[in-house]
């Protein structure tokens, strides 16, 4: 496989499919990652931790609908040209 745009794109896709399954409570709290983990109190600096389950968050939410229209383009781009 030659390293392209495409694989590029395909790459970046993958790696927010990934980001975008990760269930909070049967996968990240067994490794302390769950839902209360990672809240500050008010007024306080937001930890790596408490920003990454944020971004975590956000992948989940806002790119629901987006990724599933974006892996349609890619199958239907694979389907037809290999």
């Amino acid at each position: 496989m030659a390293f392209t745009l495409y694989s590029l794109i395909q790459t970046a896709i993958l790696c927010t499919n990934a980001v975008a399954v990760l269930h909070e409570e049967r996968f990240l709290s067994k490794f302390g990652w769950g839902v209360d983990q990672g809240v500050g109190g008010f007024g306080d600096d937001p930890g790596v931790k408490a920003q990454i389950l944020t971004l975590i968050r956000s992948v989940r939410t806002v790119m629901r609908v987006p990724l599933i229209i974006v892996n349609t383009v890619c199958i239907v781009l694979l389907l037809l040209f290999g």
